[in-house]
């Protein structure tokens, strides 16, 4: 199963000149979920993973049930303010400014074995502070998972040199 086909590309969202990478056709579709649950599963499983952390909200979505079938714990990585207790946080830059991720700081414990993931590898600002707030903490970055990477923007040097799989990599605009 091509899960690019499950990609659908909105030209000048959300602002002119951008091409959004739509993933939402993929959940809608129960085999192209149930595909790319099993390949990020099958590559965290393979990097003994412990933990799976991800960042609000998209992340969310295939983070989680990673983490149930492979038999690791959560940990969501949230915007600022929405946490109820004692936080981590770092902040990163954006295209548009700067923005910041928060984990509750008892989640993360040294010597952990962590898998960051997100739904999207762009400019690698986002799984950059996720690799951060893990490292913070004394824990290990795993590897870090991705549904699509825009190599174009070179998020994967961003993060370096930490392990990066994509199950959907586009190499141009």
């Amino acid at each position: 199963m091509d899960l690019r086909d499950y990609i659908k590309s909105i030209p000048d969202y959300p602002r002119d000149g951008i091409v959004f990478k739509d993933i939402t056709p993929l959940f809608l579709d129960p085999t192209a979920l149930r595909t790319a649950v099993d390949q990020m599963s099958s590559y965290a499983d393979n990097l003994g993973v412990d933990l799976v952390v991800s960042a609000e909200a998209r992340g969310f979505m295939l983070g989680g049930a990673v983490a149930a079938q492979i038999g690791a714990g959560f940990i969501p990585a949230r915007k600022p303010g929405k946490l109820p207790r004692e936080v981590n946080s770092v902040e990163y830059v954006l295209e548009y400014g700067v923005d910041a991720l928060e984990v509750h700081k008892d989640a993360l414990a040294g010597g952990a074995r962590v898998l960051v993931h997100d739904d999207l590898l762009a400019t690698g600002g986002t799984a950059r502070a996720l690799c951060e707030l893990v490292e913070q903490a004394g824990a290990h970055v795993a590897g870090c998972g991705f549904i699509v990477e825009l190599a174009f923007l070179g998020g994967r040097e961003r993060i370096a040199p930490h392990d990066v799989h994509s199950l959907i990599v586009y190499e141009d605009e």
